[in-house]
């Protein structure tokens, strides 16, 4: 069971970055830990942890630009849609084996490691993390996770082990989230692209991630879960 309400940790005994005045496209800084209190304030500050390069240092990022997807605008094809009917979702009962899946050394270009995995199972525990899952003939077939800090969603992987079901999971993320929160997806692929995804500067994206901050957590992530 997580926590119903989230639990604000220990604050970081590290102090974040300046986003807004840094030089740097993408890595701001390297170092500091995976406690709660940290990564907490790296989010709010606009950034995201993930190592450097395959067994790396533990890199702080923030994409210059960076990828959004704008809830409005988010692209929904006629086969997506039948395919949101084959499935069912649910919210954070199975977040163990999404974030196993997302995990997976054997997937091209993973990066998230022992720490990281570690570290993201504390802050579900605590109420930050959320995983989004579609099911389907009783299996868990493909899903997302990602940060939930007020009105912003920090997507941080996703998988699939059934066609269309990680974006069907995607899909049902946006209608928890509503169209007033933040959706953060960091990089831009040409698959994030496709439904819907863009890229704004820095600035802009401070900007929002400021108003969302300041906005309530999605009831979906308010409430405690198996």
């Amino acid at each position: 069971m997580i926590s119903p309400v989230p639990v604000e940790p220990p604050p970081s005994q590290w102090a974040m970055p300046d986003v807004a005045t840094a030089s740097e496209r993408d890595l701001i800084a390297v170092g500091a830990d995976l406690k709660p209190g940290t990564v907490l304030a790296a989010y709010r500050a606009g950034l995201f942890p993930m190592p450097v390069g395959a067994g790396g240092a533990l890199g702080w990022w923030s994409p210059d630009p960076r990828a959004i997807i704008p809830l409005e605008g988010l692209r929904v094809s006629r086969s997506l849609r039948r395919s949101c009917r084959r499935f069912e979702v649910r919210v954070d009962t199975a977040f163990p084996a999404v974030i196993a899946a997302c995990a997976d050394p054997a997937r091209p270009r993973g990066w998230i490691s022992a720490d990281v995995h570690a570290a993201y199972g504390r802050l579900h525990r605590m109420g930050w993390v959320h995983s989004v899952e579609a099911w389907a003939d009783g299996e868990l077939a493909g899903g997302l996770y990602g940060v939930s800090i007020g009105g912003l969603f920090a997507g941080e992987s996703m998988f699939h082990h059934r066609t269309d079901a990680s974006k069907v999971a995607l899909v049902a993320l946006a209608e928890l989230l509503g169209r007033d929160a933040l959706l953060d997806v960091q990089w831009l692929t040409p698959h994030l692209a496709s439904l819907g995804a863009v890229e704004v500067p820095r600035a802009t994206y401070l900007a929002l991630l400021a108003d969302a901050l300041a906005r309530p957590l999605p009831p979906a992530f308010a409430q405690p879960r198996a």
